[in-house]
């Protein structure tokens, strides 16, 4: 099952509990949440409990939207977007790499667009979600 580290909902994680989880990756998870703030100056951070079946996410949200998920697993995280159409249309003309663009394509459509969930376990694809980042926050 496809579960956050962090399950006990009356103990909200923390930076520490987040570095002993993640291992390696931590480093990686705080690049991802400071470019996004970098972008967007006025990101708010925070934990969200979404019940027994998920624990613990994380979500850095501008002031209607969340702008991106960070969800942790054992040594290692996953991010996590949700495009519109006009941002899947940019997703789909871009640079990034075709196994997210299949992703995103195939993705079922709700009211609020099209999820994707990305494994980071190394730097590789530290360039595709700095790009994906950057498209939800044009779009």
């Amino acid at each position: 099952m496809d579960i956050s580290v962090f399950t006990n909902k009356a103990v909200i994680p923390g930076d520490g509990d987040l570095f002993v989880e993640l291992k390696e990756t931590y480093d990686l998870w705080q690049m991802i949440r400071n470019h996004v703030h970098e972008l967007y100056p006025e990101a708010s951070d925070e934990w969200n409990y979404s019940g027994k079946k998920f624990g613990w996410g994380f979500r850095v949200k501008d002031k209607k939207r969340v702008i991106v998920y960070l969800l942790p697993r054992e040594s290692y995280f996953k991010v996590a977007f949700v495009f519109g159409q006009k941002a899947t249309d940019a997703v789909m003309s871009s640079e990034i790499a075709d196994t997210i663009k299949n992703q995103l394509q195939s993705a079922k459509v709700y009211a609020e667009g099209r999820g994707i969930r990305i494994d980071v376990r190394d730097e590789k694809i530290l360039k595709d979600i700095k790009q994906l980042t950057e498209i939800k926050l044009t779009h």
